[in-house]
């Protein structure tokens, strides 16, 4: 049976250029067919994100599970935390309401409307993010709660180098109409990024290294038994933290004055902590060498943004010649100063790590002194 295609959902499925009579679970599609050529480039990149997660996750399982425990809870974090927004009719009437509307990709599910980039985007990114800072030395210093705040940093930086390019490629639409998509740098909702890209990556990097990251750090064996009902536990509790952090901004959705104020409060409390602890701890780990080497940081960190540097190079000229935020195909822009500065955070954290060198065991008691 047909499921609803609610007003505003059919409005930005019409503007993307598709239909809203797709009641598939699953669908495939030719990528050479999709609206743009971008479109593959992206979804190719965070699928060889994921797998790279993943199996340099299983290389080191035994020794240190907190790489598949990362993964793991980032593939269910973008389930709980996506779907709500995406099916047409389950959330139309409710608090949410449509927020975005994805085009069609290769892979997509729920009604042809979730596509399987985005899920593999966020195992791919809170990997790498995940991997920057526990590389750096932060919470073998600074311990789980300063380590998780680096962590929301810089994926918000890496996320927001993605985010502000989307809607200008079509990749998707965000609905200008719901007010929890105020208030917005160019066309990207400043709540969605707080909150999806900054606090829930964070909890979940808590969370991981609360329930796993100390004892491996310990030197305490973790089972898979044990890892059974840890890696579930995170899985269920990060986005119940995002949501708690989050809810202040969903109820003053509709006070300008008190969302910017709460919005503006989180994003000072990352900043101000984040950048002088990775710039401090960077500076000692680069001396003594890093008791966690990344090669996933190397590989597709560098991959990452190359990637994205040739996307931004190609929609550069569209995003000149935008009129009011809007290009000449009818497209809205992000917001170029916030991408550029995302894009150098993002670039210094990857060259930083990539130059770091394995530590020696004779410099472990220096790491523990600094």
């Amino acid at each position: 049976m047909m499921r609803a295609c609610p007003a505003d959902f059919a409005r930005l499925a019409g503007y993307l250029g598709f239909p809203c009579d797709d009641d598939s679970w699953f669908k495939l599609r030719n990528p050479l067919t999709l609206a743009n050529w971008t479109m593959p480039v992206v979804e190719l990149l965070m699928l060889v994100g994921a797998v790279l997660a993943l199996g340099y996750a299983l290389r080191r399982v035994r020794r240190d599970p907190t790489g598949i425990a990362v993964w793991l809870a980032s593939v269910a974090y973008a389930v709980v935390a996506e779907l709500p927004r995406h099916p047409p009719d389950y959330f139309d009437n409710s608090r949410l309401g449509v927020m975005l509307v994805h085009n069609v990709f290769s892979v997509d599910f729920v009604d042809g409307r979730l596509p399987l980039y985005i899920v593999a985007l966020y195992p791919a990114t809170i990997t790498l993010a995940y991997d920057i800072v526990r590389a750096t030395g932060v919470f073998e210093r600074r311990g789980a709660a300063i380590g998780a705040l680096c962590v929301g940093f810089v994926h918000g930086c890496v996320y927001g180098v993605f985010d502000h390019l989307g809607p200008q490629l079509r990749w998707w639409v965000w609905n200008t109409t719901n007010p929890l998509n105020h208030p917005t740098l160019g066309c990207v909702p400043v709540p969605s990024w707080v909150s999806l890209a900054v606090v829930g990556p964070a909890a979940i990097a808590f969370l991981v290294q609360v329930l796993i990251g100390r004892r491996v750090t310990a030197g305490t064996p973790v089972s898979l038994l044990s890892l059974a009902w840890r890696v579930p536990l995170i899985s269920v509790l990060a986005p119940v933290i995002m949501g708690l952090v989050a809810l202040p901004t969903l109820l003053s959705a509709r006070h300008s004055a008190t969302q910017y104020a709460v919005l503006g409060v989180l994003v000072a409390v990352f900043t101000l902590v984040a950048v002088p602890v990775l710039v401090q701890d960077w500076r000692i780990t680069r001396r003594i060498g890093t008791q966690y080497p990344s090669p996933y940081v190397r590989v597709f960190g560098v991959l990452y943004l190359l990637t994205f540097t040739v996307l931004w190079m190609a929609a550069l000229p569209d995003f000149a010649a935008a009129i009011d935020g809007v290009t000449g195909a009818g497209t809205p822009t992000g917001n170029l100063p916030c991408a550029a500065v995302c894009f150098v955070i993002a670039g210094y954290c990857i060259a930083g790590v990539a130059s770091l060198r394995p530590r020696t065991p004779a410099k472990t008691r220096e790491s523990l002194d600094a």
